[in-house]
């Protein structure tokens, strides 16, 4: 995006956002205040036309993207990350920053490819999945079998034995009500080799979780579980599953060659990240904001999770310019390892476990860097949460200019889920989602998908209600 059409689209935005809070005298016919809104209505609007007036969180992304790129679980990639965020944040001005030891698995990929010999030769673009074993050198030579659902692969019976089993279950377009689906489609990549060795499969292909494609295949981990044996999992293209799958029902048996060199390494330090806006007057009171920092080999991770990330960093930052130092802490982490085993997230919860009583949210940003609606919140005394749900209604509607007024309840983030047993309130970061699965966990999350304005309003709009919730005289979720 050019300069020019940048800054003229941000004063476009900064316009529509001071003619939501006019100047004016109030209607003839006035809404009741609500308590929140009323005390923060002020600070909000600064907030907001500050950090739209413009912020480095997209100079920030646009490093750790083109700079770093790679950076997954346990790789000199993510260790360099892991020091660019902690030189950042010290620049920044921010206080404390600091690594927390965390010991991580390490997967690498090494060289992969899929060829297909039957009915007529073809290369297949492919993703070994996380935490598959290897091939032979020589890579295994098989027919294969399509199956979309356990069903159908127990109904093979001994039809899968000595065959590569490929999953073909289609995620389904996204619907604004009910989402992706992704928890349900995402099944047969986290246990589809353990379902298919069962069956004595020789390997495992799933279906790449997205529901459009550009035959551009996507990653992610998988799991043995209690597998005997354990064969390598990849993941192919929607079209060429489809592909696959038209073959047999022509009578024609696709024969496959699948090479991997994947390897598991011991576990490896690693490290969270950790920085603070120390509270003027409640600083042993916390609100945790933030995102995980590694990210899949396959692109440079620019939605997952690196818009997260930055929001969190700036979002601190642009409060420290404006000199808006809220009664209590606002600490950024950014987690390691969440996509290899969330080893980040349990081991902040662990390093931390005493102080969390005195954590007053837990806030994770990881769903792309997509235009804001809102929070969901989640707590384990469901009394709090809903009692949280009401207070978080008031204070969102400082925000609804921007869009992003909407609140939900049970669900956050996987990050700070192993805090939720300690009764931490846990709130995930909610962005619009039509379009995330198009490249998460693909070469195609690159920095040139994030739109900068989008991702100025999601700086705002954390900025925002983190500086609410570090400084309104009562906790979220208590009774006033």
């Amino acid at each position: 995006m050019a300069r020019r059409t940048l800054f003229s689209s941000l004063t476009i935005l900064i316009s529509s956002v001071a003619s939501a809070y006019p100047e004016t005298e109030p209607p003839d016919k006035p809404v009741a205040p609500s308590p929140i809104a009323t005390a923060y209505r002020e600070a909000a609007e600064r907030i907001i036309k500050a950090t739209l007036a413009g912020n480095e969180a997209y100079a920030k992304l646009t490093e750790l993207c083109d700079d770093i790129g790679h950076r997954p679980s346990g790789s000199p990639g993510l260790e360099k990350a892991i020091d660019w965020a902690i030189e950042t944040m010290r620049s920044d001005g921010q206080e404390d920053v600091h690594r927390e030891r965390v010991m991580v698995p390490y997967w690498e990929r090494g060289r992969e490819s899929l060829e297909m010999t039957a009915p007529r030769h073809e290369n297949l673009p492919m993703l070994g999945l996380g935490r598959s074993v290897g091939t032979p050198l020589e890579g295994i030579t098989a027919p294969v079998v399509v199956v979309t659902n356990e069903d159908e692969l127990e109904a093979l019976g001994e039809g899968a034995r000595g065959k590569i089993v490929l999953f073909n279950n289609r995620m389904p377009p996204y619907d604004p009500e009910h989402g992706s689906d992704y928890g349900n489609t995402v099944r047969f990549r986290t246990n589809g080799a353990r379902l298919a060795s069962e069956k004595g499969a020789v390997a495992c292909l799933v279906r790449s979780v997205t529901a459009r494609s550009h035959r551009t295949p996507h990653t992610g981990a998988m799991n043995y579980g209690d597998a005997e044996v354990k064969v390598p999992a990849a993941a192919i293209t929607g079209e060429d599953a489809d592909m696959l799958a038209r073959f047999l029902e022509r009578g024609k048996e696709p024969v496959l060659v699948l090479k991997m060199e994947a390897e598991n390494h011991p576990y490896r330090p690693s490290a969270n990240v950790v920085g603070e806006l120390r509270g003027s007057t409640k600083p042993e009171e916390v609100v945790v904001i933030g995102g995980h920092i590694d990210a899949w080999d396959a692109g440079h991770g620019a939605h997952d999770d690196g818009a997260g990330c930055v929001m969190a960093m700036e979002a601190i930052n642009v409060l420290r310019k404006l000199n808006m130092v809220p009664r209590r802490t606002i600490r950024v982490v950014l987690w390691t390892n969440e996509e290899m085993g969330l080893r980040g997230g349990e081991q902040y919860a662990e390093d931390h476990a005493e102080e969390l009583a005195n954590h007053v949210a837990a806030i994770e940003s990881d769903s792309g860097g997509f235009a804001p609606l809102g929070v969901s919140v989640d707590c384990k005394d469901e009394d709090r949460m809903h009692l949280a749900a009401e207070q978080l209604n008031d204070l969102m509607s400082l925000l609804s200019p921007l869009g992003a007024s909407d609140v939900q309840t049970g669900s956050s983030g996987a990050d700070v889920s192993p805090m939720k047993d300690a009764g931490v309130m846990l709130m995930g970061h909610r962005v619009e989602g039509s379009t995330y699965f198009d490249y998460h966990h693909s070469p195609a999350d690159t920095l040139d998908k994030v739109d900068p304005e989008e991702l100025s309003k999601n700086v705002a709009v954390l900025a925002t209600y983190a500086y609410i919730l570090a400084d309104m005289p009562n906790r979220l979720g208590d009774k006033s």
